[in-house]
């Protein structure tokens, strides 16, 4: 499988894989997904990396943002919720060469260096979370409790749209 599956796995966590055709015309991975899965693009979260800079952070490092495919980061409240002065989303190569995994099959889970991950609070209202299984064309389905307390994600407002 991937290294997110693999860490599910061994961590016992409950969880579900969904495969589907991956099409590399797509303009969204996560918008993609839910159509070609039929499932509800609100229950499924983008993972992506964003580079903070200041207040607790001296310098630059990564961190893992998840928000729905829905919406968009919101650099400044993901900041805020950091407690850095600065947000920016991380080049492709960075997030690539931290992760171990390709831009659109980045998942939150398995990554080479485990990363301060935030999850945006709308986790909190739903049953079933979708985040992509470490490759293009593969989700993970789980408990959002779940995805929560393996990543010790704190949970923040931070989608906009």
């Amino acid at each position: 499988m991937t290294p997110a599956v693999d860490q599910l796995v061994q961590l016992d966590v409950p969880h579900r894989t969904l495969s589907y055709e991956h099409d590399s015309s797509a303009a969204s991975y996560g918008d993609e997904a839910a159509e070609a899965l039929g499932i509800e693009a609100d229950t499924v979260f983008k993972t992506l990396l964003a580079e903070l800079i200041g207040g607790s952070f001296d310098r630059p490092a990564l961190v893992v943002a998840l928000v729905p495919v829905t919406g968009t980061l919101d650099l400044k409240a993901l900041a805020k919720a950091a407690g850095a002065k600065k947000a920016s989303m991380a080049k492709p190569e960075h997030a690539e060469r931290s992760t171990g995994y390709v831009v659109g099959g980045i998942s939150p889970f398995g990554q080479r260096k485990r990363l301060p991950t935030f999850v945006d609070e709308t986790v909190e209202i739903l049953d079933v979370i979708r985040v992509s299984g470490g490759r293009r064309g593969l989700e993970i389905e789980l408990a959002p409790d779940d995805l929560v307390r393996v990543l010790d994600a704190v949970t923040a407002p931070l989608a906009a749209g």
